[in-house]
């Protein structure tokens, strides 16, 4: 059998027991972090800014278009949206087309609340992009919820084009089961 091996004796004397390690010093604060975290205060304060800034319309062009220019790049917008996975502002210009108030000011209506609040994240992007692909920077956009929400619905799949249909027409049903067809929906 082999022996354990002894375990060392600490000896504690009362000069290690009196003396105490002495404290870090520190230097003063300077009040920024070396850090690369976001502050809320710092991304309101560039909100604030950006919201002071306006650009100087004035000198940018003001070439004409037509309405099926803008309704064009209104739906490139729209599919722009959709790739970025943005579905709510996808739908909500895709449902309607922006109704025009003057030469250059035009309404965008909206189903709700919800739809002005998502939208409202991207509308700089999206009056920006307008007006730079139709060279107009006269152009004005507002969004509104609209009072005719039935009024002028774009289907979206040819299911709701297919029930749309069939609710002015039931007959669409009959012939529908008669012929066994398939509605791509």
């Amino acid at each position: 059998m082999q022996k354990a091996a002894p375990k060392p004796v600490i000896k504690k004397s009362a000069k290690n027991m009196l003396t105490k390690e002495q404290p870090k010093v520190m230097s003063a604060p300077s009040g920024t972090l070396n850090s690369s975290s976001m502050s809320i205060k710092k991304m309101m304060e560039k909100k604030e800014v950006e919201g002071e800034q306006h650009l100087d319309l004035s000198n940018m062009p003001r070439n004409p278009y037509s309405i099926d220019d803008l309704k064009m790049t209104w739906r490139k917008f729209a599919f722009t949206m959709k790739n970025e996975r943005k579905e709510t502002i996808y739908n909500a210009m895709i449902k309607r087309d922006p109704k025009r108030v003057d030469e250059d000011d035009y309404i965008m209506e909206v189903d709700n609340q919800t739809q002005i609040d998502m939208i409202q994240l991207r509308f700089s992007d999206l009056v920006g992009y307008i007006r730079k692909e139709l060279q107009n920077y006269d152009f004005s956009l507002r969004m509104e919820i609209t009072k005719n929400p039935d009024e002028e619905v774009k289907y979206q799949t040819g299911k709701d084009k297919f029930a749309a249909l069939a609710r002015k027409n039931p007959n669409l049903h009959t012939l529908k089961n008669t012929f066994n067809l398939d509605i791509e929906f």
